[in-house]
C-alpha cells in the first residue's frame, strides 16, 4: 500500500475502521467479514468484526487476481481502441477477461504488448476507487462508452441489489469487488494464453476473445507456478493420449464422445476389472441397468424438473417419450422397488459402471475431463437408519484404499453440511446424517475440513479430492446421503415391528467418471502407468534377425505367465528400438543379442533408465511377475 492510498480512506470505510483500530499497515490489502472479502474502500458493515487480510495471506490471491484482470482490461482498451469489455473474474490459479475486439482475436505479440502496458499502469500506482451508483447512472455511463455488454449485465441485476463501479485512473468497470488499494500493489503477473469463448457460454452468441493470466503475491511464487504449468503441458492427457495411441475424439462422431483405442481400452479394462474385484470382496453386488428410461421415471426422480437442461431431447417409442439417462440412481431404485424388502436383508450395496449422457456445451468440452458420454462407477446403498454410521465408516475406508491402489494417497477431504435455506427433510434427519458422516471420518482417523452449507438440497456429503504428482487437486469420490429420492419413489422396507419404514439411501462414487479418472491417471503418471496398468509391460528387442526365434520364445513364455509383451522384430538399429520403447513408456525392456541367446537370458533395462544387466530367464520371469503384480484387493 502506498502512503497516498493509506491516508485517504473515507470515514466509515473498512480502511478507516482498521486504521482507527491500529490494524492497518502497508501490507493490508483487504478485510474479511463473516466469510466475505471486502476491499478497504468499501463501507464497513455495522456490528461485524473485521479481520485484516495481508498481501501474503491466501485470501489475498483472489483480490490480487481480480485487480490484475482490471489492469489487463485497461491495457487492452488503451492499446486497441474500440474493444468492448465483458466480464473478468478471478478463477482458480489466475484470472481471465473476455473481450469483443474489432478485427479479431489477440496474438502472442499482442500479449507481450499488453503485459508491457500493464506494467506501466502498475507503475502509475493508481488507487482503486469504489462508487455505488443508481441503475440509471450506471446505464448512462456505459451507454456513453458504447459498452453494450455492460448494459446487458446491468439489466440482469435484480432490482434493489447494489450497483458499484470501480475506477483506477481514467478506467472504470462495473464490478462488485473487492480490489487492492492501488495498482501498485500488484507485484507479479503473467499473461498466459488466448482462447475463444461465447458470450455467456452460449454458442448462439458472439464468439469473444478470452485472455487468461495469473498473478501472485511475489515473483518467486509466480515462477514456481509457471514451472508447474510447463510440467502440466508435458503431461496433458490430450497430447499424451495421441502420442501413446490411447484414445481419440472424432468430430464426425460428436464432440465429447470418446473412442477408446486398443491400448486405452486395455488400460480401462484393467481399471474396471480391479474395481469389480474390489467391490465383490467388499460386500457389493453388481447390477446392470438400461441406457434409456421413460419420461415418467425422470418426472418422479425430479430430473425433468431440476436437471432437464443437462439432458438430451427425448425420443418417442410407441407413443411414449424416453430419455437417455443422465444418472444411474433411478434404475437402482427400480431394482429396489421390484419387491418389498425386509429389514433382515439390509443393507443392500449395489454397484454398476453405468454409462450416462449429459449435455455439455461445446465450449466446455475438454478431452477426457469434460465429455458428453461417460461411464460412472456408481453405487447405491439402501439401509436401515441404525446401519448408517457403520456403512459410512466402511465407505470411507473402501474409498481411501481403492484410490491408493491407483497411486493416490494424498487426499483433500471435505464434509459438506446442510445448506442454509433450500433443503428438504427434517432437521433431526439432517443432524443424524451429518453426525454419521462426521463420526465416520473421525473414527477412521481421517483429516477433513467442513464446507459449511455445501451439501446438496437433498442431503449432506463427503467429497474426496485426489492430489496428483504435480500438486493439483481433482474431485473424485463422493459419499452422499439422500432424503429426496426415497420419498419421491416411496421406498420402504418391512421392519421388525412388521410395519413399513423408510430406508436411508446413500449415493457413492469412488473413481467418478472413468473417462475423467483415466485422463487424471495419464497426467498423474505422465503416461508412464504403473507396470500392472501398462498396456505393454515389457518390450522384447532384438539386435539382429538371428535373435528373432529366441525373442519369440520369450514373448510366448511371458504371455503364458500373463505378462503383456511387445515384440519388436523390425529392421531397426537397437538404439532406435530402445528409444521407441521409452517414448511408449514401456516399464521394462529386454535386449536379445548373441550373449543372451547363447546363455538363455536377457539384458534387462527399466523405464527409469536403470540397466540391470544380464539375467537368466527364470530370474527375469520372477522379477517381471513381481513388478507386474496387481495391488492386493
Amino acid at each position: 500500500m502506498t502512503k497516498e492510498t493509506s491516508l485517504r480512506f473515507e470515514p466509515g470505510t473498512v480502511g478507516a475502521v482498521l486504521s482507527s483500530q491500529g490494524r492497518l499497515d502497508r501490507n493490508t490489502v483487504a478485510a474479511s467479514a463473516v466469510n466475505r472479502l471486502l476491499d478497504l474502500s468499501t463501507e464497513a458493515p455495522s456490528g461485524v468484526e473485521l479481520a485484516p487480510v495481508k498481501l501474503d495471506d491466501p485470501e489475498a490471491l483472489h483480490v490480487i487476481r481480480h485487480s490484475t484482470a482490471h489492469v489487463m482490461a485497461d491495457a487492452v482498451q488503451r492499446l486497441f481502441p474500440g474493444t468492448k469489455v465483458t466480464i473478468g473474474p478471478a478463477i482458480d490459479n489466475g484470472f481471465y477477461y473476455d473481450f469483443d475486439r474489432e478485427g479479431g482475436t489477440f496474438t502472442d505479440a499482442d500479449l507481450e504488448a499488453i503485459e508491457a502496458e500493464m506494467s506501466r499502469i502498475i507503475a502509475e500506482d493508481r488507487p482503486f476507487r469504489r462508487k455505488k451508483v443508481g441503475r440509471d447512472e450506471a446505464k448512462a455511463f456505459f451507454s456513453s462508452k458504447g459498452e453494450s455488454y455492460k448494459l446487458e449485465i446491468i439489466d440482469g441485476i435484480p432490482e434493489g441489489d447494489p450497483i458499484t463501479l470501480y475506477h483506477h485512473g481514467d478506467w472504470t468497470d462495473l464490478c462488485a469487488g473487492p480490489h487492492l488499494p492501488s495498482t501498485g500493489s500488484i507485484k507479479a503477473f503473467k499473461l498466459l494464453s488466448v482462447a475463444g469463448a461465447y458470450w455467456r457460454g452460449d454458442e448462439h452468441n458472439k464468439m469473444l476473445s478470452r485472455i487468461y493470466g495469473t498473478a501472485f503475491e511475489n515473483s518467486a511464487d509466480l515462477k514456481k507456478h509457471l514451472e508447474a504449468l510447463e510440467e502440466a503441458k508435458k503431461r496433458d492427457h490430450r497430447k499424451l493420449g495421441k502420442e501413446l495411441d490411447l484414445f481419440s475424439i472424432d468430430d464426425d462422431i460428436g464432440g465429447g464422445l470418446v473412442l477408446w483405442h486398443p491400448k486405452g481400452a486395455l488400460v480401462r479394462t484393467l481399471v474396471e476389472d480391479h474395481w469389480r474385484k474390489a467391490h465383490l470382496k467388499n460386500g457389493y453386488d453388481l447390477v446392470i441397468t438400461p441406457h434409456v428410461g421413460r419420461s415418467r421415471l425422470w418426472e418422479i426422480s425430479g430430473h425433468l424438473e431440476n436437471y432437464k437442461e443437462s439432458m438430451y431431447a427425448p425420443m418417442e417409442i410407441e407413443g411414449n417419450p424416453y430419455y437417455i439417462k443422465p444418472m444411474n440412481c433411478p434404475f437402482h431404485i427400480g431394482i429396489y422397488r421390484s419387491r418389498m424388502r425386509s429389514y433382515r436383508e439390509l443393507p443392500l450395496r449395489w454397484a454398476e459402471i453405468g454409462t450416462v449422457y449429459r449435455f455439455e456445451r461445446s465450449g466446455q468440452l475438454h478431452g477426457l475431463l469434460r465429455v458428453r458420454g461417460f461411464s460412472q462407477d456408481d453405487a447405491h446403498l439402501f439401509m436401515r437408519p441404525d446401519q448408517l454410521p457403520g456403512e459410512i465408516r466402511r465407505l470411507i475406508r473402501f474409498a481411501i484404499n481403492l484410490l491408493a491402489d491407483f497411486g493416490f494417497k494424498d487426499l483433500d477431504i471435505q464434509l459438506a453440511t446442510r445448506p442454509e435455506s433450500k433443503f428438504i427433510g427434517d432437521l433431526s434427519v439432517w443432524e443424524r446424517a451429518e453426525g454419521a458422516l462426521r463420526e465416520g471420518l473421525e473414527a477412521e482417523g481421517v483429516a477433513y475440513t467442513v464446507d459449511q452449507g455445501g451439501g446438496s438440497f437433498y442431503g449432506p456429503k463427503i467429497d474426496m479430492k485426489i492430489r496428483d504428482a504435480i500438486g493439483r487437486l481433482w474431485q473424485c469420490s463422493t459419499i452422499q446421503c439422500d432424503f429426496n429420492l426415497p420419498e419421491r419413489f416411496d421406498l420402504a422396507y418391512i421392519g421388525e415391528d412388521s410395519k413399513r419404514h423408510r430406508p436411508v439411501m446413500v449415493h457413492r462414487t469412488i473413481l467418478g467418471s472413468l473417462e475423467r479418472f483415466f485422463g487424471v491417471l495419464i497426467e498423474h503418471y505422465g503416461g508412464a502407468f504403473p507396470t500392472w496398468l501398462a498396456p505393454e509391460q515389457v518390450a522384447v528387442l532384438t539386435v539382429a534377425e538371428r535373435h528373432h526365434e529366441f525373442a519369440r520364445e520369450i514373448a510366448a513364455l511371458l504371455a503364458e505367465k500373463g505378462v503383456r509383451a511387445a515384440l519388436n522384430l523390425d529392421n531397426q538399429k537397437l538404439g532406435a528400438k530402445i528409444r521407441e520403447a521409452r517414448l511408449s513408456r514401456v516399464p521394462a525392456m529386454v535386449v536379445i543379442g548373441d550373449k543372451e541367446a547363447g546363455g538363455r537370458g536377457v539384458a534387462l533395462r527399466t523405464r527409469a533408465g536403470g540397466d540391470l544387466g544380464f539375467m537368466q530367464l527364470d530370474s527375469f520371469f520372477e522379477w517381471m511377475l513381481k513388478e507386474a503384480k496387481e495391488p492386493i484387493v
